[in-house]
């Protein structure tokens, strides 16, 4: 076999000479002549060719079909390296196999079914070839003997296949399985590598809707619109999956900055809830975002995955239109989660909701107005629960409507007994207004509270307008037909678009206490927005409600803009219907402001046990309270002015600060880097301890534990230093205590 192909190529020379043909006789054909006359018939039928080289790697055989395939003239190959013929490997070619053909060759090892990619320019062309080196008697290497043959066609066939296989045909992201494969590689090399991956979940809020009133192709249509938008904002930065029918996968490498991935989440959520346009109709649905990251919060596809569907569950619960990050109390969160689940049915029988009422006082005169109803849940073993958690769950077991009738017949008939004329307004849950028959449940609280329609507000948040625009108009007529007042609550939130205000029948707008928060700080946009809120309202002829009104420059600011109500903690907060109706009663209509002079930053009251780090020493104190820039502590004596000390704050979070106040055993500290928000109604920091730092003192890679700190001193040793302060001990804080 060694000299076969020298002697094939010498035969075909001959021929291709021409010498005349001998006159017809009788010849003997020899086997060797007959695999020449079979090789020439299976090269010219196309279905593979030949090659070989010598021992220095160069081509002494290439058939003539495969060098015209590489626009090489005849004989030109010869003399070629063959790496000469094709396209090297990329390390990151998914394609590339485990053993690149450089390697081989230099092995002299034998090569089967390799792909390979010629060098040819403008086209894509790919071959398999396979090879086995010769060795002359003397068991000297003097090259190869090959063979191969055109893939292109079949490996694009089968680039398709595993395309579709691999990706989502509606959206043409990546789908789930993929996403998951990839994730898993992703994280055992950052594993290795020490490297980081967040992980967002993001999920369509009332997705459903656009389906059952427009149709399936009118929602992969949308699907389709979502996945560009989101390649738009992610672009080079991850990669994108879709995860369900309305849910997605984004996967961000090196991204633990929870600062950056806030804003992301933040830009996700707004971007996605603009309105899409469908085939001449307009669509609105809302996004929510679960964020988890590895190594702290898992390590493998299951484990991060698991967290960024905790986060991600949280997000909905709190309201929807908002982003989580992943903590390790989230999972007491589900377990909180299902016992409401399981007690909310009977709540209500069980006489443990009632409802409060917030009121609405004239910004000039600081008159009451009206009230805002409220739900309260006392539960009797757990106490307060927050309706942020309540009401979603009531929305996702299909309980919401039942709620919300009960509230309903309950405001009118407590309403009712006022000794005044006062308006009661009562917020109505989206899949309560979706129900048809929801005029006629209002139509039955009046009557059986006897309660004038005039008196009755129904606060509606603008996603009612996600469903069928004709059938929601016409449930706004039958509930003006009834008398009643509308209001359009939250605006601007995230489903504002000025197109449907020009036929919904409002009679106020409630400007959301977003646009109210730091509308007083300098280079803050808000004051503008409160501006053309009101101007909007008054063209429009509706009144305005400032919400969340606590500072005095707030009700100053939101005055002098125009708005005509204003409800918040600068007056009053929702109180039980008694004291409200005692107030009537006793003729105290007039509320004065209360609250600080100017607004800052919200400082959360808290009262919990912390560490404080200062040089090697850590020490046990209290955080009474928590802003973006600073905190107050309680439990070490006499520290000086300009002290740096760093707060552990539980779960990695480390916040370097210095004591700007000090007063024996309290101390008001500044945060060098100022904490961000966690999504919810709480702070965090934009980095945390990482595991790599643990797993480097000597313990086992794990996801963040609840105090890494105490693991990192551990493996340090005794600590180095004396201890500068004195502890004290720290009781529960008095009521109405201030610092």
């Amino acid at each position: 076999m060694a000299g076969f192909f020298s002697r094939a190529s010498r035969a075909k020379t001959e021929r291709r000479e021409g010498s005349q043909p001998a006159p017809l006789r009788p010849i003997a054909i020899t086997d060797a002549e007959r695999r020449v006359e079979l090789l020439d018939s299976f090269e010219a039928a196309g279905l593979g060719w030949f090659w070989a080289t010598d021992a220095e790697g160069r081509l002494i055989y290439l058939s003539d079909n495969a060098a015209k395939e590489l626009d090489w003239t005849q004989g030109e190959a010869i003399g070629k390296s063959l790496s000469e013929l094709f396209i090297p490997e990329k390390v990151d070619d998914p394609d590339r196999p485990e053993r690149p053909l450089a390697f081989l060759l230099r092995a002299r090892n034998s090569i089967s079914q390799l792909n390979v990619r010629l060098a040819i320019g403008g086209r894509e062309v790919w071959w398999e070839i396979a090879g086995k080196p010769q060795f002359d008697e003397q068991e000297r290497f003097t090259g190869y003997r090959g063979s191969a043959k055109d893939i292109t066609a079949s490996r694009e066939n089968r680039r398709d296949a595993e395309r579709l296989a691999q990706y989502d045909p509606v959206a043409g992201l990546a789908n789930s399985h993929r996403m998951n494969r990839r994730l898993a590689e992703l994280l055992k090399a950052y594993r290795n590598s020490k490297r980081t991956c967040a992980l967002l979940m993001v999920d369509l809020d009332r997705f459903k809707q656009i389906n059952d009133s427009l149709g399936h192709a009118a929602g992969d249509e949308l699907l389709k619109q979502v996945a560009a938008r989101l390649e738009r904002i992610i672009g080079s930065k991850g990669e994108i999956a879709r995860r369900s029918a309305d849910s997605f996968q984004i996967v961000l490498p090196d991204m633990d900055d929870r600062g950056a991935l806030g804003d992301l989440s933040q830009r996700v959520i707004q971007m996605l809830s603009q309105a899409y346009s469908i085939n001449d109709s307009r669509a609105v649905v809302g996004t929510s975002v679960g964020v988890a990251i590895a190594p702290y919060d898992g390590l493998d596809p299951e484990g991060l995955i698991s967290a960024a569907d905790l986060a991600l569950h949280a997000a909905k619960s709190g309201g929807r239109g908002q982003y989580r990050f992943y903590s390790a109390e989230l999972k007491d969160g589900a377990k909180h989660r299902r016992q409401i689940e399981e007690d909310l049915r009977d709540a209500i029988e069980n006489g443990q909701v009632v409802m409060h009422y917030q009121p609405l006082v004239c910004a000039k005169t600081h008159m009451v107005r009206g009230c805002e109803a409220l739900m309260r849940w006392n539960h009797p073993d757990r106490g307060a629960i927050s309706p942020e958690d309540f009401i979603s769950v009531a929305e996702e077991i299909g309980i919401v409507g039942e709620m919300g009738e009960w509230a309903l017949n309950e405001v009118c008939r407590q309403a009712a007994e006022w000794p005044l004329e006062l308006r009661v307004a009562v917020n109505v849950s989206p899949m309560q207004f979706a129900h048809d028959n929801f005029p006629q449940i209002v139509a039955n609280a009046l009557k059986q509270s006897g309660l004038t329609p005039e008196r009755l507000e129904l606060e509606i948040t603008e996603s009612v307008f996600l469903g069928d625009a004709g059938r929601t108009q016409r449930i706004f007529e039958e509930l003006k037909a009834l008398g009643v007042k509308l209001a359009l609550d939250d605006f601007g939130t995230g489903y504002s678009s000025l197109s449907y205000l020009r036929t919904a029948p409002f009679d106020k707008i409630k400007i959301d206490q977003s646009f109210v928060r730091g509308a007083t700080e300098e280079g803050n946009n808000n004051a503008a927005i409160l501006s053309a809120i009101v101007s909007l309202a008054d063209a429009l002829d509706m009144e305005t409600v400032a919400e969340g009104v606590e500072a005095k420059d707030e009700l100053d600011l939101v005055t002098k803009r125009g708005a005509t109500l204003v409800q918040g903690y600068i007056f009053a907060r929702a109180m039980p219907h008694a004291e409200l109706l005692e107030r009537l009663e006793a003729g105290e209509l007039k509320y004065e402001p209360r609250g600080p002079a100017k607004y800052r930053a919200t400082r959360k009251t808290v009262f919990r046990r912390i560490g404080l780090i200062h040089e090697d020493s850590r020490y046990r104190v209290v955080m009474r309270n928590l802003s973006k820039t600073g905190a107050r502590i309680e439990g070490l004596m006499d520290v000086p002015l300009g002290t740096e000390v760093v707060l552990d704050l539980g779960n990695g979070q480390l916040a370097v600060a210095t004591v700007r106040r000090s007063k024996g055993s309290v101390q008001g500290v500044e945060f060098e880097t100022p904490l961000i928000s966690d999504g919810a109604d709480g702070l965090c920091t934009r980095h945390r301890v990482s595991p790599y730092q643990i797993e480097a003192a000597g313990s086992p890679l794990t996801t963040l534990p609840q105090d890494p700190y105490s693991l990192i001193m551990a493996g340090r040793g005794e600590a180095s230093s004396k201890r500068k302060f004195v502890e004290v001990e720290v009781g529960t804080p008095k009521a109405g205590t201030s610092y």
